[in-house]
Parts: C-alpha cells; sequence; structure tokens
C-alpha cells in the first residue's frame, strides 16, 4: 500500500452535502419569482438523481486515517445549520405567494428532504455535542423547525443505550416493513423522551417534551391565523406547507433509523458489538450525509465526531447506500427479499 493511500481523504468531498440546500434555496426562489415547477429541484434530486449516483460512484474500498484538524468540518455544520434555515424561510416565502396548491406539497416535499439530508443530519452531530453549547443549541434550533425537538433526548439517552433490542423504538425488527415502522417508532421515540425526563422528576409540564409539543403546537396555529388576521400573507398555507416540510423530513429520518438496524437484535444483557448496525461506504452517501453511514462506529464512540468515524469490516452492510435503499425500502416484500441473506445466522 503506498504513502498517498494512507493520506486522510480530502475534505472537500464533504462540501457535496451541501448541493440539496442550495438547490432548495434557489428553487423556493425561482418558484416565487419564475415558475412553480423549480421547486421540485430538491425532490429530483434526491429521489431521482441521488440514488444513481450511490450507484454509480460505487463505495470506498481503503479505508482512510482520520484528520488531525476538524476545522472544515465544524465550518460545515454551521454551514448546513445556517443554509437550512434559509431554505426554510425561503420556502416560507414561497408558500406565502402560492397558497394552497399541489405545488406547496411539491416545495415542501423538496424543502423538507433537504432538512432531512441536511438539517436533521447536523443536528444529530451536534446533538452530542456538551449541553449548552452553541453547537447544542444550533441543534435545537433545528430540531424545531422541523417539529421534532424531542429527538436529541430520546436518541442519546435511549437509542444510544438499548439499540438493536426490543426496548428501543427506533431498532426495527426483521418482521417489520417502513410503513409499519413509521407507525410505531414515531409515537414510541416522543414517548421514549417523555419517560426519560418523568425519570428526572420532570413531570407534567416540566417535561421538555411536553413543552417543546406545545411550543410548537402554539407556533404553527400562531403562523396559521395572525398574519391572515392582521392582512400580511397568508398564514394558512406557509403553517400547512410548514406540517408538510415537517412530516417528510421526520418520515425520512426515521427510515434512516430503520434501515441502520433492521433485523439486527442483541438480548438486553449483552453488550451493543459492530455487528448490530447496518454500514455502507457507498461514497454519496457517505459524502453527502456527514458519514452518518459508517454507523457501527458512532454507536461504538458516541463522542467521536463524524470525521473520524471508522469503518469495520465483516459487518452487516447495506446492499445499496442510503439514497438507493429508499425506493426498494418502500416495497417491504422487496427489501426484506433483497437483505435477508445479509443478515448475520446469529441474530433474529
Amino acid at each position: 500500500m503506498s504513502d498517498v493511500e494512507l493520506r486522510p481523504e480530502p475534505w472537500f468531498f464533504h462540501l457535496l452535502g451541501l448541493i440539496t440546500p442550495c438547490l432548495a434555496i434557489s428553487g423556493n426562489i425561482l418558484g416565487v419569482i419564475e415558475n412553480e415547477i423549480f421547486v421540485s429541484m430538491g425532490v429530483i434530486l434526491v429521489w431521482g438523481i441521488g440514488p444513481i449516483l450511490d450507484i454509480i460512484m460505487g463505495e470506498s474500498k481503503t479505508p482512510r486515517p482520520p484528520r488531525e484538524s476538524g476545522t472544515p468540518f465544524e465550518v460545515l455544520l454551521w454551514a448546513h445549520g445556517i443554509l437550512h434555515l434559509v431554505v426554510v424561510g425561503s420556502f416560507f416565502w414561497f408558500a406565502a405567494h402560492e397558497g394552497m396548491t399541489w405545488w406547496l406539497i411539491v416545495g415542501a416535499l423538496s424543502s423538507g428532504l433537504s432538512a432531512a439530508a441536511s438539517a436533521i443530519v447536523t443536528a444529530h452531530e451536534l446533538g452530542h455535542k456538551k449541553r449548552g453549547s452553541p453547537g447544542w443549541r444550533l441543534a435545537r434550533v433545528l430540531l424545531f423547525s422541523v417539529n421534532y425537538t424531542h429527538f436529541t433526548y430520546e436518541h442519546n439517552h435511549v437509542h444510544h443505550k438499548w439499540v438493536s433490542t426490543d426496548r428501543d423504538s427506533a431498532s426495527a425488527s426483521v418482521d417489520q416493513g417502513l410503513w409499519s415502522f413509521w407507525m410505531s417508532t414515531i409515537p414510541g421515540q416522543f414517548m421514549s423522551s417523555v419517560n426519560v425526563h418523568n425519570k428526572k422528576g420532570r413531570t407534567g409540564l416540566k417535561n421538555p417534551s411536553y413543552r417543546g409539543l406545545i411550543t410548537q403546537i402554539i407556533t404553527v396555529v400562531t403562523i396559521a391565523f395572525f398574519p391572515t388576521y392582521m392582512g400580511w400573507f397568508d398564514g394558512q398555507s406557509v403553517a400547512v406547507g410548514w406540517l408538510a416540510l415537517s412530516l417528510i423530513s421526520i418520515l425520512t429520518l426515521e427510515y434512516v433509523n430503520y434501515i441502520r438496524h433492521w433485523g439486527l437484535r442483541r438480548s438486553d444483557g449483552q453488550k451493543f458489538a459492530a455487528e448490530h448496525s447496518w454500514n455502507t461506504e457507498a461514497r454519496w452517501s457517505r459524502w453527502t450525509l456527514l458519514e452518518l453511514t459508517r454507523h457501527s462506529d458512532h454507536h461504538l464512540r458516541a463522542s467521536v465526531p463524524f470525521w473520524k468515524l471508522r469503518p469495520y469490516e465483516n459487518t452487516p452492510t447495506l446492499r445499496w447506500g442510503y439514497y438507493a435503499s429508499w425506493w426498494p425500502c418502500l416495497i417491504p416484500p422487496l427489501w426484506k427479499r433483497a437483505m435477508a441473506n445479509r443478515i448475520p445466522r446469529n441474530d433474529s
């Protein structure tokens, strides 16, 4: 193996992840000043071009050592976060002009997919930082922007503790399809976050999960009626669009949870091991999703930043990258048939 092969991977590959929010912003603006069709650009990229790039760009074959400086990646996280807020703002502008049309939903899909690929991934990474730090606070803002504020509490205190067990509602069993998983994991994770705070004595309205939900409801209702009452703009279309944006971003997040642990099980007393998460080295997924695909190492070393995550040999490997897995996953029998022979024999 040559010295060149052992050098850290260039950090700028991860700039590819900024294409999605930039495209969503451009689509929202052009949807107002040019033609509504432009708001579909985010959907075309994530659901159409993304799966193709996942396949044709292939997988990384040679593990590289981590970079000594994480500064470019820290800046990248903030770039994602700030761009996402611009995505939401530009979508609100589009929604206020567009009103209740089908293009409103298309725009919500584009901006919601951008949120899932950019904002929630960033919030996931920053949510592991010290509580109260600037990065942690940015994560709170990003999660509020998609109406999913309880995610950090549930992810850090429940998912990481009970991952790949029946006590974790974010880990799918081998019998579950994606649609069934969506129906169980979303309310399941909310109640898990509620229980985290209940155990600390923060019950009732003192519970941050309940307070976050109430704040979100009040904000949506205010946006729906106050601007309209004041004669500023159509608040109802903005509120409906925001809910649709949030829904697609949440469903996409939980799709990622689904494919990362589907069918992999350990007993409550068994220590988590690398084989309890699905991994992939698909380049397009790796570079645009902040190494989210190296999931085993994330669970083994949760405090390690994403640019230092390592691939593991002989661990369960997805047949496709995260983008390319989307369409097969929507058809549970197809997904199970494609993945069944990849489940380790010692798991059930």
